[in-house]
């Protein structure tokens, strides 16, 4: 078994990369919780049972990152050394920054309209623009071009923020 302190990749025996195989992910995942699950050390001691419990913890949490490609993308950044400083580096490129305003615009256009159709296309419009930054993300990350990665890691978060307040909208106008 790997160290404690090994990274989420080293843990579940996965190159330290964004693409990744979700399939191999998922298994590793399973063949590490059967190895640590706190069940198999039911007639352990207390010592046992904790060591289990800390083991599982950490398999749970490593997989719900590695799963996520945000969570996954800012994780290697932090191998890397590089802190994305998401609440307080809000600095982006110009195009973009007039993009997030016309985004917002059309959420707040749509939902005073009450316009679920408007809000749905916009939805997944925003899912396109999603899946081609992480492509990209994907790409920049893999070869190692780490402060591009992060700005692009900056914008999908606000991307996903913006899917999460349609989502909300649309949730209020259909209820």
């Amino acid at each position: 078994m790997a160290s404690i302190h090994d990274s989420h990749f080293d843990l579940f025996h996965l190159p330290a990369r964004f693409s990744l195989d979700a399939d191999a992910l998922e298994q590793a995942y399973r063949t590490v919780q059967a190895q640590v699950h706190p069940d198999r050390f039911a007639a352990a001691g207390e010592a046992q049972k904790r060591i289990a419990m800390q083991w599982a913890t950490r398999a749970n949490e490593a997989y719900r990152t590695l799963r996520d490609p945000l969570k996954r993308a800012t994780y290697l950044l932090s191998l890397h050394g590089i802190e994305l400083g998401a609440h307080d580096n809000t600095a982006m490129e110009s195009a973009f920054l007039m993009q997030q305003m016309e985004w917002r615009e059309r959420v707040e256009d749509a939902a005073g309209a009450k316009n679920v159709s408007e809000l749905e296309a916009l939805h997944e419009e925003l899912r396109d623009e999603e899946r081609t930054r992480f492509a990209k993300l994907g790409a920049l990350l893999d070869s190692g071009v780490h402060q591009a990665a992060a700005e692009a890691v900056r914008q999908l978060m606000f991307i996903e923020r913006v899917i999460a307040d349609v989502d909300a909208q649309i949730e209020k106008l259909e209820h």
